[in-house]
């Protein structure tokens, strides 16, 4: 037939035709770069975060009905969408017209804080009401499997759209007694006490969703979709992409191009060719001949085509499900169990059933494609099991299918099969222990069998890729032990002990219920003054509609260039030659640029100068930036830097771990000391001393949107502006203007928003920013450059990976009496804010915990990483987790109850902290004893201890845990402009990155000049209106900002005092006239008093204040897999008096769900010579919708003001992380009862992540005991704990 050469499709009703389509081209550049639509954003570019959602509709003539489905427009190729409808979020409604529902309620709800996942989760809820107007809680949740978001903590998006859902929500308590939130037994407790639940917004503002008013499908695209399909053919730069529209064509192709790629979902070739950097020249695609999208019933299961994806297939075995008798569809409930848990929505939606060929070795030949597979009846007992780090959209780490048949009337097995993934590169089958199990019966005996055999057939070499080698073969034994009672319950051979055994399902993660308590509006609160009142973030409904612009969302410019980094691949070496030839001959690249470019010093760095824009001679970690090329798009950039070779001469050592650089005395100076009391005196008094170590990996800030910098050489004078995603507007002017080689003066920084920091964009960011900012000197063109995540998880380093080695005295009643800590960070390759970092984590290596003798002493380790940096918490979380583990192990010690020791050694009102600061205001017992009530601590604890007597292989756990935070920064400045319309602009020195603090600054400008929110608009933040400015960090932004904005509309009103007098009954226009030449700008600056600290002498104040809070969780383990549930969590947060409540809660829940990241998921894996394995969401799982805990209360401490910041408020930002420990501290609770049923009691190590593989291997037992670890030294291992 005549093939086509044009792409007809309608994006957001406009006909759209593109002739010659890229084959490499994603929807989502298109969309951004071809049609200017940014509210998509990209996030990862491997359909894992979700930030690139938009929705696909298009005609399933084997369906024959439309389809709408949610997918990543980051992996969907143009040329797929031939005669497809496609919607993004512009297309659903605008600030402008009018809003849609779906966006309306996540603003509402504050759903949306940096909003840059926004727009992604807006059209995974849009796709959803488009095929069911009443979803039910639970489609909702499957809905955003595929979405991640860093900032919110999930719930206010999950509480604003369950008012979409059939039961509609929560009705504020006025009625549906049974259906209510309040009534339903989570808060009867409490009817006797002074918390209530709360509502940040009103839900009855909220505008209904009306189906009928939903865009419909174009019509001409329905006529076109019924007519005979042509053959599509597009050949691109590299690539030839032929979509044929019969099966004989189909197999011709293959026959003429035997090694051309299946391609229908691109989940998987997108992914390789981007970030394996394979080519492949021809690309199929049979997403719509007939033969591979049957789906049929045979007589032995249900025949599927392999173009069928698999959401379709869900809908297919649910249907068979309900229809079937149950002991027929058990493989069935295993695929659906298993495809609820494989990817995200987007992804199932679009991926098929057939396998790469490459992924898994397959038995066919090249010429050969799959046709169909069939899903069979169950005619035995059959399980499948899939473990993996988190439980939504994940890897597996080890996956098993196994069945068994019996002989009739017996429990004498006649076959069975036992099959593996995850112990090899490709699926095994256990045959040797199969053949040893058969005729034999079904009881202990054959357990013992099958357990040693299977220690035997499933080995593992010690080095094997992917690591984690002794959890691995545990697994194969513990899986298999829970398929041999899933038998013996069907068979109900052993009822009586089974229940002991496995756990119940009854608590459905589906259900989340939440609690709210703010404080009370006071009494004779003037209702105009906003200070104190739930606002929604400023920006909410712009971010929700997609109009809200973002650094990469800013137009390009006409001879716009842009930039790709070239970075090393070992991580100590010297340079020897760079050969840039093949990279220049790449189509539109037009410049290299390395350290020789450098007009001005290559020395760079946030505090000391000992780092280089680009490397010189000598490369000291993986990702050091070694030069960049531009080219006209950012897919010739990448392509040119991939094609660079580099030759290196390794140096030696390289010191990738904490362990290797103590062992190589590889330190930064000073090392830093706090000492109070006397020590050894301490210790000689004390009834028992223990020792003890911890390790606390790093973290991955995971900013939704990566670094990015747009550079614009103003062409005189060395004038340069940047518009740059970043904290540190100013450290970026005076970095970018030391590499130029000209005054601050020239180069202006502007910040309108970040797409989320967390403090990875506070002196990080000036490494792709100088880059950018020299390439755009050099070429004297605008040069653009926004880094995949790849790159930014490469080159920008996180959290400081501690280690922290412990001495503790202690009474035979659990009092500490006296404490020496030795600290070691993992700075990496320079200094950056590490000094600082290692200090906040010795002023609190105390906790909450006052303990008369004293020592901490901090090391900083020089490795061979990127240069780790700020993130929230700034090394206070880390010297608290040191801290709870020295108490947890001392409880364990004394047997007693580790609340009544936390409780026993706590700070009171008045005390000193090693560093001599008196505590005032202590407000920490207030909470501890509103979170023991909060969470019906007592009653908890009998319910848990219940539960573990009646649980052999599940165990739950409880745990509260305080923290204390220090709060200190320098200063700030602010100009506040009056027009003589009345408008206020007010510019300040704090950056925006979703935490809302703009919104605060809005609302204290308001609250001190007396006028209302809508007449104050903040533009955005640049080094040209208030210069010198402190970094937007430290949790003090509003403590600072608000501050100097407070003092400039002060000065403000002093000038407006006579004409006030003069008019009484006038307003705020009439007082502003300029006529009378009043001047109405105004500059505010404030700096904390009496800050500062000597080390030397141990004196001086480190903090202004401190704010408080405690935490209750309650976990369930799973002793077999090492999976855990987060059961429950009660937080009472002191944050002063709230400026935003709504603002606040959120970054408690945000602060708390990044805490509970660190603490139990998320792992950065270096291989042992420092290569990065976890660069993207697919192999580093940050927190997703499915792991806030089941139920989740918070209250804000009331009737605490602090004289000490604006309006008597606290900073709120990082406090909160680190009580994510109490979810910690459950797990190790848990663990604890499991091992005492192997009669292990006393303290062990448990180093943080608590990761499955940690949990499981601390639940020692008789299948561990199979399995021992190999000896260290003896192999190398695949990843070390850096």
């Amino acid at each position: 037939c005549q093939y086509s050469q044009n792409v007809f499709s309608i994006i957001n009703s406009v006909q759209i035709t593109e002739k010659n389509a890229e084959p490499e081209k994603t929807l989502l550049t298109y969309l951004r770069r071809n049609l200017g639509l940014t509210g998509t954003k990209l996030g990862c570019a491997e359909g894992g975060c979700g930030a690139c959602t938009v929705m696909v509709s298009k005609y399933h003539p084997y369906q024959n009905r439309i389809i709408h489905y949610a997918v990543n427009a980051c992996l969907a190729p143009l040329c797929s969408l031939h005669h497809c409808a496609v919607t993004t979020v512009e297309g659903i409604g605008s600030v402008a017209s009018k809003l849609h529902p779906v966006q309306e309620r996540i603003a509402k709800a504050h759903g949306s804080q940096c909003g840059f996942c926004t727009p992604g989760i807006v059209m995974s809820m849009y796709a959803l009401l488009r095929n069911n107007p009443q979803p039910s809680m639970h489609d909702i949740q499957e809905a955003f499997q595929g979405n991640l978001c860093r900032c919110t903590g999930y719930r206010p998006i999950l509480e604003g759209y369950r008012t979409f859902t059939k039961d509609g929500g929560c009705c504020g308590g006025k009625g549906q007694s049974n259906g209510c939130c309040l009534t339903n037994g989570h808060t009867q407790e409490h009817d006797n006490s002074t918390l209530s639940a709360q509502k940040l917004y009103d839900q009855s503002e909220f505008m209904p969703l009306d189906p009928t008013q939903e865009i419909i499908f174009p019509p001409e695209l329905m006529v076109l979709s019924k007519q005979p399909q042509r053959e599509l053919r597009f050949a691109g730069e590299r690539a030839l992409w032929i979509q044929p529209c019969s099966l004989e064509e189909l197999l011709e192709l293959k026959a003429t191009y035997p090694n051309a790629k299946l391609v229908v979902g691109n989940t998987e070739v997108g992914i390789e060719m981007k970030f394996k950097n394979l080519l492949y020249p021809v690309i199929l695609a049979p997403a719509y001949i007939p033969e591979l999208n049957i789906i049929q019933n045979t007589q032995d299961g249900i025949q599927v085509g392999a173009s069928v994806t698999l959401t379709v297939l869900g809908d297919v075995l649910r249907a068979a499900v309900k229809k079937l008798p149950a002991h027929q569809t058990e493989v069935f409930k295993a695929v659906l169990e298993q495809l609820r848990w494989f990817a995200g929505q987007q992804i199932r939606n679009v991926a098929v059933c057939h396998v790469p060929e490459d992924k898994k070795k397959t038995i066919l030949k090249p010429e050969e494609i799959l046709l169909s597979i069939e899903i069979p009846y169950t005619r035995k007992y059959f399980s499948a099991f899939k473990q993996s780090p988190r439980k939504e959209d994940d890897i597996a780490i080890v996956t098993c299918g196994m069945n068994v048949f019996f002989k009739e009337q017996s429990n004498i097995v006649q076959s069975i099969r036992i099959s593996y993934g995850g112990m090899a590169p490709v699926t095994v089958l256990a045959t040797a222990t199969c053949n040893r199990l058969l005729n034999r019966q079904w009881n202990e005996e054959l357990l013992e069998e099958a357990c040693t055999s299977l220690v035997e057939e499933m080995s593992l070499s010690p080095s094997a890729p992917g690591g984690m080698v002794t959890y691995r073969r545990t697994l194969t034994i513990s899986l298999f032990y829970k398929f041999f009672l899933n038998v013996q319950i069907y068979q109900h051979l052993a009822a009586s002990s089974v229940h002991y055994v496995l756990a119940d399902k009854s608590k459905s993660c589906h259900d989340r219920t939440l609690f709210l308590c703010l404080q009370a509006v006071p009494p004779g609160h003037n209702s105009d003054d906003v200070v104190g009142q739930p606002i929604m973030h400023l920006s909410a409904l712009k971010q929700a509609t997609g109009e809200a612009i973002y650094c990469d969302d800013i137009p390009c410019y006409e001879n716009e260039l842009h930039l790709a980094l070239v970075t090393s691949t070992k991580a100590h070496a010297l340079i020897k030659s760079i050969d840039t030839s093949d990279a220049m001959a790449v189509p539109g690249v037009v410049a290299f640029i390395s350290a020789k470019d450098i007009p001005g010093s290559n020395m760079t760095g946030p505090v000391v100068y000992d780092e280089t824009v680009f490397a010189d001679d000598k490369v000291t970690c993986v990702g050091h930036i070694v030069g960049a090329f531009v080219a006209d798009t950012q897919a010739h950039a990448q392509r040119a830097a991939k094609a660079v070779k580099i030759s290196y001469e390794e140096l030696q050592p390289v010191i990738v771990t904490i362990q290797d650089a103590i062992a190589n005395k590889s330190f930064f100076q000073p090392v830093r000391s706090i000492e109070r009391g006397d020590v050894a005196q301490g210790f000689k008094d004390s009834d028992h001393i223990l020792h003890g170590e911890m390790h606390i990996g790093g973290q991955e800030q995971f900013y939704l949107e990566t670094n990015c910098t747009l550079a614009f050489p103003r062409g005189e004078d060395g004038e340069m502006e940047l518009f740059v995603s970043t904290q540190s507007a100013s450290k970026t002017q005076a970095l970018v203007a030391k590499a130029l080689g000209v005054p601050a003066n020239r180069v202006v920084c502007r910040v309108k928003r970040m797409g989320g920091g967390f403090g990875g964009k506070e002196s990080r960011s000036t490494i792709l920013s100088t880059v950018v900012a020299v390439a755009a000197h050099t070429v004297k063109r605008p040069v653009r450059c926004m880094l995949d995540r790849d790159e930014d998880m490469l080159v920008t380093g996180g959290r400081h990976p501690f280690f922290g080695h412990y001495k503790v005295g202690y009474m035979n009643n659990g009092k500490v009496m006296a404490l020496e800590v030795m600290l070691y960070s993992n700075a990496g390759n320079s200094l950056d804010l590490s000094l600082s970092i290692l200090e906040r984590a010795l002023f609190h290596m105390d906790n909450s915990y006052n303990i008369p003798n004293i020592r901490g002493t901090g090391y900083m380790c020089k490795t061979n990483l990127p240069s780790n940096s700020a993130f929230r918490g700034f090394g206070g979380p880390q010297g608290m987790m040191i801290a709870e583990s020295w108490m947890s192990d001392v409880a364990l010690s004394c047997g007693l109850p580790a609340e009544e020791v936390r409780r026993m050694n706590m700070y009171k009102e008045g005390d000193f902290t090693p560093f001599n600061q008196r505590l005032d205001k202590f407000t920490i017992d207030r909470c501890w004893e509103e979170c023991m009530q909060l969470s019906d601590f007592n009653k908890r604890k009998d319910a848990v201890e219940q539960y573990n007597r009646q649980h052999r292989w599940t165990k739950r756990g409880l745990s509260i845990i305080p923290t204390k935070f220090g709060i200190s920064f320098t200063a700030a400045g602010a100009l506040v402009l009056v027009y003589s319309d009345g408008s206020v602009l007010l510019t300040h020195g704090g950056t925006e990155m979703g935490q809302g603090l703009h919104t605060k600054m809005v609302q204290v400008a308001s609250k001190t000049l007396g006028i209302p929110c809508s007449k104050i608009h903040i533009t955005e933040t640049s080094t040209n209106t208030v210069p010198n400015t402190s970094p937007t960090a430290a949790s003090a932004s509003s403590d600072l900002n608000g501050m100097a904005i407070y003092n400039a509309c002060q000065t403000l009103l002093q000038r407006l005092q006579p004409y006030k007098d003069k008019n009484l009954k006038g307003c705020w226009e009439d007082w502003v006239t300029y006529f009378d030449r009043v001047n109405l700008s105004a500059n505010g600056f404030y700096k904390t008093p009496d800050l500062g600290y000597d080390f030397e002498t141990n004196s001086g104040k480190p903090f202004n204040y401190f704010s408080y809070g405690v935490a209750v969780s309650e976990v369930e383990i799973d002793c077999l897999t090492g999976s855990h549930k987060n059961l429950h969590t009660s937080i009472v947060m002191d944050v002063g008096k709230s400026l935003n409540p709504a603002l606040d809660i959120g970054q408690v829940e945000g602060g708390f769900m990044q805490g509970l990241g660190l603490f139990t998921l998320e792992e950065l894996r270096y291989s042992p010579d420092g290569y990065l394995y976890t660069r993207g969401p697919g192999m580093y799982k940050i927190p997703a919708f499915g792991d806030i805990p089941i139920e989740l209360k918070i209250s804000l401490l009331r009737d605490t003001p602090n004289e000490k910041a604006i309006f008597s408020s606290k900073a709120v930002g990082e406090p909160p992380l680190f009580l994510a420990a109490s979810v910690f501290y459950a797990i190790k609770d848990a663990i604890t009862a499991a091992r005492a049923e192997s009669n292990l009691t006393g303290p062990f190590r448990l180093d943080s992540p608590a990761t499955p593989e940690r949990i499981r291997n601390a639940c020692e037992d008789k299948f561990t005991k199979l399995c021992p670890p190999a000896d260290p030294g003896t192999f190398i291992p695949w990843a070390v704990q850096v």
